[in-house]
């Protein structure tokens, strides 16, 4: 038979009201006593009934997560570091992903909100100009975005401006001249758009001409041969590539081996995310780096503190300190000097 609230309650001598309390809202309990509950709990093996405190209108512990894609690392770094809080709390995570696209953005905020989720921690295409944050706004669900750089929503996020500046500049001081970025669809990418603002910045302010961004399809795994010719034909081909991410940046550094260039030594790459698996490439991804995993657990403590009613903060959108690490994709070349020779243009079989 399965065992109830009650049996719990006459296993650990308690009232069920105390129990139920020690199940719902534990930091209401005393220690003493929330340890005997869950001793009971454990040694009947019962469990919960999420359902049925959702019909007496009880809380929910659930948080629901909204991300693009967990393929790519940057997002699996938030998550862990929200999942580390959320466990440690005692909330469960409700994830799903949208691959950018408005509908399935729309059917997981649906869906979650269903659920009863008491907050959302999310990532969407373009914060400033989304109808389903506004929705959100006039339901009085709270929400906390990650990576959307924003002013007019609780977020949290690098500066990608100037973190994408920063980065151009570092190329730059290398000698570099013609410096070309790299992204996914810009209508698709709030970042891929400031970061590009970024590029444009530094470039202008060395007197140098900023290009408009390559898009590319950035779920792909290899670059298409359109693409690799333009980065490797011509005399006034870049001798930098500036990716949006780090994920992009090693399909790129693939492509461009499958062409038998070198890297550094005919091409320079630099990423963006600050990926731990940059390091272990070879060679070593120089990247500029966002704090992914502190990120997640800034967005976590925000929404916890909205959702408490603790939130003390003048500003919606907390901005994280961003570096540089260098790495070893990055080479010196002199100012005057021609792009590197290219020995061979066949790929590689």
């Amino acid at each position: 038979m399965t065992p109830t609230i009650k049996d719990v309650a006459a296993h650990a001598g308690f009232s069920i009201a105390t129990v139920s309390r020690a199940i719902n809202a534990p930091h209401t309990v005393n220690p003493v006593t929330l340890e005997k509950v869950r001793q009971s709990i454990d040694a009947l093996n019962f469990r919960p009934s999420p359902l049925g405190r959702q019909l007496r209108g009880e809380r929910t512990r659930l948080i629901g997560v909204i991300l693009p894609t967990i393929a790519n690392p940057v997002f699996a770094e938030c998550l862990q570091g929200i999942d580390e809080l959320a466990a440690a709390h005692g909330y469960r995570l409700m994830l799903m992903t949208t691959q950018y696209d408005a509908e399935r953005e729309r059917h997981a905020i649906e869906t979650l909100r269903e659920q009863r989720v008491e907050g959302l921690i999310l990532t969407v295409a373009d914060a400033d100009t989304h109808p389903l944050l506004d929705d959100l706004d006039r339901a009085g669900l709270l929400y906390v975005l990650m990576h959307n750089d924003t002013v007019r929503r609780p977020s949290v996020s690098v500066d990608n401006r100037l973190a994408a500046h920063d980065g151009v500049r570092m190329l730059i001081a290398h000698g570099h001249r013609r410096i070309l970025m790299l992204a996914g669809t810009l209508a698709a990418s709030d970042r891929a758009r400031l970061r590009h603002l970024g590029y444009a910045q530094a470039m202008q302010q060395a007197g140098l001409t900023p290009a408009p961004a390559l898009e590319i399809d950035f779920n792909a795994d290899e670059l298409a041969p359109s693409v690799l010719a333009h980065l490797t034909n011509g005399p006034n081909r870049p001798t930098a590539l500036f990716c949006s991410n780090d994920l992009l940046a090693m399909v790129v550094m693939r492509g461009l081996r499958r062409a038998r260039l070198q890297i550094p030594t005919d091409m320079s790459i630099l990423g963006f995310d600050g990926l731990a698996m940059g390091e272990l490439l070879q060679p070593p991804l120089a990247s500029i780096c966002a704090p992914n995993r502190e990120i997640g657990c800034a967005a976590w403590k925000r929404l916890m503190a909205r959702i408490d009613g603790t939130y003390t903060d003048a500003s919606l959108a907390l901005t994280l300190p961003h570096a540089l690490r260098e790495g070893a994709t990055i080479a010196a070349i002199s100012n005057t000097s021609e792009a590197p020779r290219i020995r061979s243009m066949q790929p590689l079989v």
